[in-house]
């Protein structure tokens, strides 16, 4: 079933709503007529009632009641849509008058109080008992309601046309004004419609948009920013992995082709196969990299949760890079320790990355120092090195995928694809960590700060 458009939706709210109103506006007024009319009868017949009632008290003997008949006449027989009959105890007819109405009047007596149809006629009546010399009289009193009753239901026939007319009215105004107010979200359309790869820069415009859609207009034109941001870093990571692919590809081509030239010996084929091997390895080191990246941009790495004492983790890291760090006569401190939760294998990968960047452009004789603070709920590791300082500039892409400070180190190392920062950021992110880098003075950290899990 196809769904209504919203300028539909809210069109039918606005002419249900209006119609609600004045369905209950029309409602009132016509009980509030009715009321009113209803109440006008009720005191004509009463006060009639109560005259006829005091002029007849004063009585003492039904012979002086023929001399009260002009009186009576007069007094109750004035009404155009009025019948009054006084009657005895014996139901023998004492009095009646009637208005210029017809004789079918006489057809709405009787003892009990209330409306009573008559043929055509609607008739309001009421009784009352009066005692005159002892003897009490009936008073019976029939009013005439017709006019009324014609006059309601035509008040209910206009005013259901009205309703009507104004539902189908308030239903195309309320169409208009809801396309009207739906222009905005029209232009989102058009604008989302237009966006392509290479349309990415385009943006709502937020003056002219109603504070209701303010919101919507704002996050959407953050979302085509993050797109941008996304396609951007997406075509400078496909870029840069075409440029580390192509100088692996270039060296075995030219080496196989030198090969190839001529006749070789046995040793010669070796030697050049593994010059072959040790590229095609950082070929392989590099796309599972890369893959691990991907799998991170895409939250697909879980890591394990497994109770991890990160100095043990620290220190078995030390003692593999010992040996090296021996031989250029630098010096571990590592101080401090703490517990986590994580997968050690993922953290083992970060932390050596970490230990050796430091190593690498720790100066001969430094000293690289390993801080563990707990606090709270939170778990610090720092690990700084001396060494030239990097440029302000720089840090913030510091963790960038084949960033890297010095340009001319881009090629020649086959260990130094410029993931591995990326990696350790990926890997402490899974972690509910951050990672922050600070150079000054000749000294280069790298701060992690964990937030630990209840």
């Amino acid at each position: 079933m196809k769904q209504l458009s919203l300028t539909a939706r809210l069109s039918l709210m606005f002419m249900l709503a209006v119609t609600g109103v004045l369905g209950a506006a029309g409602f009132f007024f016509y009980q509030l007529s009715q009321h009113h009319f209803d109440e006008l009868d009720r005191h004509t017949l009463e006060d009639k009632l109560r005259a006829g009632r005091e002029l007849l008290t004063g009585v003492d003997d039904l012979a002086q009641f023929d001399a009260l008949r002009p009186q009576l006449q007069a007094l109750l027989g004035g009404h155009s849509d009025l019948v009054v009959r006084i009657v005895d105890a014996k139901d023998r007819l004492l009095f009646a008058a009637s208005g210029a109405t017809s004789s079918a009047k006489t057809h709405a007596h009787g003892s009990v109080d209330g409306e009573v149809r008559r043929e055509t006629r609607v008739w309001r009546r009421k009784a009352g008992v009066v005692e005159v010399a002892g003897k009490p009289l009936s008073i019976e009193l029939a009013l005439d309601i017709t006019t009324h009753k014609v006059f309601l239901h035509t008040l209910a026939g206009w005013l259901w046309g009205a309703l009507v007319l104004c539902a189908l009215l308030s239903g195309v105004l309320g169409w208009l004004l809801a396309r009207s107010g739906l222009k905005p979200l029209r232009e989102v359309t058009l604008v989302a419609a237009s966006v392509s790869a290479k349309s990415l820069t385009e943006r709502i415009p937020t003056e002219s948009t109603p504070a209701e859609l303010q919101q919507l207009v704002v996050a959407f034109n953050a979302m085509l920013a993050r797109l941008e941001d996304a396609f951007v870093r997406l075509s400078n990571f496909s870029a840069d992995i075409a440029h580390e692919l192509r100088t692996p590809l270039s060296n075995l081509m030219t080496h196989t082709e030198v090969v190839l030239t001529r006749a070789r010996s046995r040793e010669d084929y070796q030697e050049n196969l593994y010059s072959n091997l040790e590229e095609l390895r950082r070929m392989a080191r590099m796309i599972d990299d890369m893959l691990f990246l991907a799998k991170a941009d895409n939250g697909l790495i879980i890591p394990e949760e497994q109770s991890i004492e990160l100095h043990a983790l620290c220190e078995k890291l030390l003692d593999f890079y010992q040996l090296t760090a021996d031989e250029r006569g630098i010096r571990f401190l590592l101080s401090g320790d703490a517990q986590l939760r994580g997968d050690p294998a993922m953290l083992h990968r970060a932390l050596s990355n970490l230990l050796s960047n430091a190593l690498r452009y720790t100066p001969d004789g430094g000293t690289i120092r390993l801080d563990i603070t707990a606090t709270g709920q939170n778990v610090a590791l720092s690990i700084g090195n001396p060494g030239a300082s990097i440029p302000e500039q720089h840090l913030p892409r510091l963790f960038d995928r084949f960033y890297r400070v010095d340009p001319a180190r881009r090629e020649g190392n086959p260990n130094n694809a410029g993931l591995g920062l990326a990696i350790t950021r990926s890997i402490i992110e899974a972690h509910h960590g951050e990672i922050h880098c600070s150079s000054r003075d000749g000294w280069t950290s790298f701060d992690i700060l964990f937030h630990t899990r209840a």
